[in-house]
């Protein structure tokens, strides 16, 4: 047991060693066992402390917290959309081979900080369940709810800590203009029931979140057929991640609309808060 503990540490502190020494000192990425704890403090509070706080009281609205939080979300991560395109997708970026730029000039370190930026939106993202827990939506907090926002922020610290910029630019551009897209619809929701009948695309969101999972797991198997300069074990858990997400989705997507196609017309077919935050 002991040379396998030791074994197993001497592996630790050889892929640590590979890591990005760029990203050093950034607060709440040093380890990840800050993540985690991150993650795991959210977890409890949204399934513990959080229905235990509102059990005796009345939900609260928030319609105009609502409404603050999903036009910052836009312009968050409409920021993070455009500064990645600019340096990315606008700068030479290629499709089929793009290796991390690990240099200290301008653009891989504005990458790196736009990196920061995509890691600490995923804890951003937290208040949505939060907004759920206040407004006893407690049976909008789903499994696949849960587990999405808990292991992202795990996901993205691997990725700022070892390979911040290069291939993964690919997914950090769709997945920020997808959060863009949502919470824009969302703020639509937020306005009110008259607007009710400018969101008949509800459904496509989702749509675009496994269009999102399906380009990226695609786009990072291809690494494991060519030679490039990125390393294989990340496009394996690129890969693999993005299936089950992808399985997932398409799961929520195919019950949802499947069980709902019969009910009466003047039924909601999908609670917008469901759909919310499954995204």
């Amino acid at each position: 047991m002991g040379s396998v503990a030791e074994t197993l540490i001497n592996a630790t502190n050889r892929a640590w060693e590979l890591r990005d020494r760029r990203t050093d000192g950034w607060f709440l990425t040093e380890f990840p066992l800050t993540t985690v704890l991150i993650s795991m403090t959210y977890l409890f509070a949204v399934k513990v402390l959080g229905p235990k706080f509102m059990l005796n009281r009345a939900a609260f609205e928030l319609r105009g917290v609502l409404m603050i939080y999903n036009i910052f979300q836009i312009f968050f991560n409409g920021y993070i959309f455009y500064q990645t395109c600019r340096l990315s997708w606008f700068n030479g970026y290629s499709l089929i081979c793009q290796p991390v730029d690990y240099s200290a000039n301008e653009d891989a370190l504005q990458l790196v900080a736009i990196g920061y930026c995509f890691y600490i939106s995923k804890f951003i993202d937290f208040f949505d369940t939060i907004f759920f827990v206040l407004r006893k939506k407690n049976n909008q907090i789903t499994f696949l709810h849960l587990f999405h926002h808990s292991v992202m922020p795990l996901s993205v610290w691997i990725c700022f800590r070892f390979i911040v910029g290069g291939h993964c630019c690919f997914f950090v551009t769709l997945n920020s203009l997808v959060h863009v897209i949502m919470y824009f619809y969302y703020m639509m929701a937020a306005m009110g029931p008259r607007f009710q009948k400018y969101l008949w695309w509800k459904k496509y969101v989702t749509v675009f979140q496994m269009v999102q999972f399906l380009a990226v797991g695609l786009h990072s198997l291809q690494l494991l057929f060519i030679e490039c300069d990125f390393p294989t074990a990340f496009s394996w858990w690129s890969v693999v991640q993005a299936l089950l997400f992808f399985n997932l989705f398409k799961n929520f997507h195919s019950q949802t609309y499947s069980k709902n196609v019969n009910l009466p017309s003047n039924s909601m077919c999908i609670s917008d808060a469901i759909q919310k935050k499954l995204l």
